[in-house]
């Protein structure tokens, strides 16, 4: 359609949101599926930050506009927050506060990007990522981990791939889509590779931080290497650890400069984040996190399950993950099989359609995180259900000829 703008010809639609809304619908025809797509804790928002939205609700103070990029209180918790728990200096004027994570790292490219400058990502990579590169202009470049790697890029793999137009490396972990995080000493070694590239800066994506599990020890890169500091962005936000999903809050602490910058595109764009959000967060931040570890507990429970009765499928590999809630096993070796519907599996695409439609089990294919023939599972759903699918997804490789 010529009305559309070309700049969408550069961009997919999300991979993971349209697997979410076949399975809804498949829902909605009655039949029984399980929904594995979605990356979102099933456990609610705790009840102490779910008070302070009542309170800022009743009290007047969510029903106006607020500063752009977050007010001043959210802002200093943020600060506190970045202390804490990595031990960076941040002042309020270099805390940015968006509607979620995505917002703030589209405003950060959106802010930085020239056409033709180059955006390096680890893959497998979260589906938005080099989608949000295209649409801010620039270009993605993917550096492929392997499933032998344990889906974490080598410190020679990035060295490669910097080029003079290299302007950012984004860096998440834990990972979505497989749950890969870097050890202290594997994070040194990708530092000491940005030190030798003063034009390279560093955007992480944090969100998954207390998601670990097994004793891990979570590190961010500018904690590790201070010299990058002045040309990190430090992303995170209140979704997954604590439960907020919808209330949509994600913030970053980075250069003053860019802080600046990144707001200015938010007055144009949004203005502020939902204000009841703001005050909920404040509470998220600065309230008790007793509940974060029984959370863990739970969920490191369900991915045992899962690596375990995965790995028990025909044709299935599942490595085992440090952290998040999501594991990515290889269907490499049900490629070329016929499902019982008389499909032959020829892509991860395959293989997913025919699940759902032989078993109604919702998963999301591998091929748009960047590496394939795989699938994601989020284990963030009831245990009982995760089992079910889990002997579904046993039954439907069995029986694949």
């Amino acid at each position: 359609m010529a009305f559309l703008a070309e700049s969408l010809k550069r961009i997919k639609p999300s991979a993971t949101i349209a697997v979410t809304d076949k399975a809804r619908a498949l829902k909605a025809a009655g039949r029984n599926v399980i929904g594995l797509g979605a990356g979102e804790p099933d456990m609610d928002t705790p009840d102490n930050i779910k008070q302070a939205a009542i309170k800022a609700i009743q009290s007047g103070k969510a029903s106006k506009y607020t500063n752009v990029d977050g007010i001043i209180e959210l802002k200093e918790a943020v600060a506190r927050k970045f202390k804490r728990e990595n031990g960076l200096d941040y002042k309020t004027s270099q805390i940015s506060v968006g509607t979620g994570g995505k917002q703030v790292l589209y405003n950060a490219l959106v802010a930085t990007l020239n056409p033709g400058d180059e955006v390096i990502i680890p893959a497998p990579y979260w589906v938005s990522y080099p989608e949000m590169v295209l649409l801010a202009g620039g270009e993605p470049v993917p550096v492929t981990a392997s499933f032998a790697s344990g889906f974490k890029i080598k410190p020679e793999q990035l060295d490669r791939a910097i080029t003079p137009k290299t302007k950012w490396l984004i860096f998440n972990s834990p990972s979505n889509p497989t749950g890969a995080a870097y050890t202290k000493s594997e994070l040194k070694g990708i530092t000491d590779v940005l030190v030798k590239h003063p034009h390279v800066h560093v955007m992480t994506d944090d969100m998954y931080e207390h998601l670990v599990y097994d004793e891990f020890q979570f590190f961010t890169p500018a904690q590790i290497e201070p010299k990058l500091y002045d040309r990190t962005l430090t992303v995170n936000g209140v979704s997954k650890a604590y439960c907020m999903t919808g209330w949509r809050i994600g913030f970053a602490g980075g250069p003053e400069q860019l802080i600046k910058a990144m707001a200015m595109i938010q007055s144009q764009s949004t203005s502020n984040p939902s204000a009841v959000s703001q005050w909920a967060s404040v509470e998220a931040l600065n309230g008790p996190k007793d509940f974060i570890p029984k959370h863990n507990k739970i969920f490191k429970e369900r991915r045992d399950l899962c690596v375990s009765m995965l790995n028990q499928s025909n044709g299935l590999q599942c490595p085992k993950p440090e952290g998040a809630f999501y594991v990515y096993p290889s269907c490499a070796g049900t490629m070329g099989k016929t499902a019982p519907s008389g499909k032959k599996l020829a892509t991860d695409e395959d293989f997913v359609t025919e699940l759902l439609e032989s078993e109604g089990v919702a998963v999301v294919q591998g091929t748009p995180f960047g590496l394939g023939p795989a699938f994601r599972i989020s284990y963030a759903t009831k245990t009982e259900d995760l089992e079910e699918a889990c002997r579904r997804i046993q039954r439907f490789c069995g029986n694949l000829k």
